[in-house]
């Protein structure tokens, strides 16, 4: 589903932005760089009012489970995108998106997890938005979340 403003497409989709996560360190959590680029820091799943999703996807989050950690990390990334830009109209593309997925050690679907993150992003924004990506497995990830992904952005000049 794609159209001309994005907030037409999530209320179509029934999709509601969660509040900003807040930042739980020294960063920043969108850095504008160059003309029309921006970095959006690792965003976990965490949504105030949904229960967590921690653990390891493939021993205690099933890959079901990972992948809705993974649709909640982009709402979390989306309400920082609309908190700093105040307009997700300004997104022209989707660059590159970097998952890490806490995994079990013989948990090899760290693709089929993230999947869910970058269909959200083609259902919400459009199939030609689709980012360059890598789905990464891990031992651990801060706070025991399932899932935590990272985005580069670039705007309209």
């Amino acid at each position: 589903m794609s159209g001309k403003d994005v907030y037409e497409n999530l209320k179509k989709l029934n999709i509601e932005l969660p509040e900003a996560p807040e930042k739980a360190g020294v960063y920043e959590p969108m850095k504008l760089f160059g003309e029309n680029l921006a970095y959006i820091s690792g965003c976990g799943p965490a949504i105030e009012g949904l229960p967590d999703i921690i653990g390891k996807v493939g021993e205690d989050v099933s890959l079901e489970e990972g992948q809705e950690a993974a649709r909640r990390c982009i709402l979390n990334i989306l309400a920082v995108l609309d908190r700093d830009l105040g307009d997700l109209n300004k997104v022209k593309d989707f660059v590159k998106m970097l998952a890490f997925v806490a995994s079990s050690n013989d948990f090899y679907k760290q693709p089929q997890v993230v999947n869910a993150a970058s269909k959200l992003l083609v259902d919400i924004f459009g199939e030609d938005k689709c980012p360059a990506r890598s789905a990464i497995g891990v031992n651990v990830l801060p706070g025991d979340i399932s899932v935590e992904i990272e985005l580069l952005i670039e705007l309209d000049s």
